[in-house]
């Protein structure tokens, strides 16, 4: 069972798609589908989710989103570069209209300094504009880091909030 967040999150995302006539995609590491599958809880998704990729391996970016290896052994999988790549890789490997991407270190072992649990990096590329960033420090333990992540990622597919 998702979260409730989750899932309400995620329907407001599919209305919203599907009012525009949106397709999405999703490239997943750390979450490990999280974002696909709360899509996919929601009957009538697949009028909206073209595809996800659960890229959780170095040698599954590369390989199914044409991320460089290169570019992954210079910044590391965890980063911003990594994950514009692997946003515009699903896009490219895809018939999607828009697609987020995540890439992390969700704990509770293989931080750093530079780069420690919780930081989790996050692109939204569209068609027809240039590929958004953003960069997240989340606190909590491997559940609620993926969980936070996962409602960042969905939240990237809805219109910026007026201002």
């Amino acid at each position: 069972m998702l979260a409730a967040p989750l899932t309400e999150l995620a329907a407001e995302v599919l209305r919203v798609a599907g009012q525009r006539g949106e397709r999405l995609a999703t490239a997943e590491s750390c979450t490990g589908g999280l974002v696909a599958a709360a899509l996919t809880a929601i009957a009538g998704s697949s009028s909206v989710v073209e595809r996800g990729f659960v890229t959780y391996s170095n040698e599954a970016k590369a390989e199914m989103l044409g991320v460089p290896a290169a570019l992954i052994a210079t910044c590391g999988a965890v980063s911003g570069e990594v994950a514009v790549a692997m946003a515009e890789g699903a896009l490219r490997h895809s018939h999607a209209d828009a697609a987020v991407a995540i890439t992390g270190i969700a704990g509770p072992g293989g931080g750093s300094a530079d780069k420690p649990v919780g930081l989790v990096h996050f692109a939204l590329a569209r068609r027809g504009q240039a590929t958004r960033h953003a960069e997240h420090r989340f606190d909590g333990d491997r559940d609620a880091v993926r969980l936070q992540a996962a409602l960042t990622a969905l939240g990237l597919f809805l219109p910026p909030p007026a201002t």
